[in-house]
């Protein structure tokens, strides 16, 4: 089902693991490459301090963390998730405004897609309210 993904979604099939921080201290264990999909352990959200509250922190039986990602070429990225979880994404600690959002492929196992207006530099994903522990992710540049 996720054989026919347009080629900026080409990835998601390929997940590496890669654990979620749970502070900004963790964040260097945890980036996020564009093109590079994953499949992210997170923690339970009492566990993980977020450098904003998140806009849904969701509530203490969910799950959350914290990924770094450099954008080295100012474009369109597109976070896709697995799951409904919500995606805070901060540059020096603002909240960076979405441009789009919508669900992913028809029959494809992305479940939401997030787009952003980026310029080159690092930036801090905050997900919450996932229900589950694992969550697969994937940041990429729009063609």
């Amino acid at each position: 089902r996720d054989a026919d993904l347009p080629a900026d979604l080409a990835a998601w099939p390929a997940k590496a693991p890669l654990a979620a921080a749970t502070s900004v201290e963790g964040l260097p264990k945890a980036a996020l490459v564009p093109g590079q999909a994953y499949a992210a352990a997170l923690s339970p959200t009492p566990e993980v301090t977020y450098v904003v509250q998140p806009e849904k922190p969701g509530g203490t039986v969910s799950k959350g963390g914290l990924f770094s990602l450099k954008v080295e070429t100012a474009g369109s990225y597109v976070i896709a998730l697995g799951a409904g979880a919500w995606i805070d994404l901060l540059k020096d600690g603002q909240a960076q405004r979405s441009t789009a959002h919508g669900r992913g492929p028809a029959c494809s196992t992305v479940r939401k897609m997030v787009t952003f207006d980026l310029t080159p530099g690092d930036y801090v994903v905050q997900i919450s309210a996932n229900a589950e522990a694992s969550l697969p992710i994937l940041v990429s540049r729009k063609p």
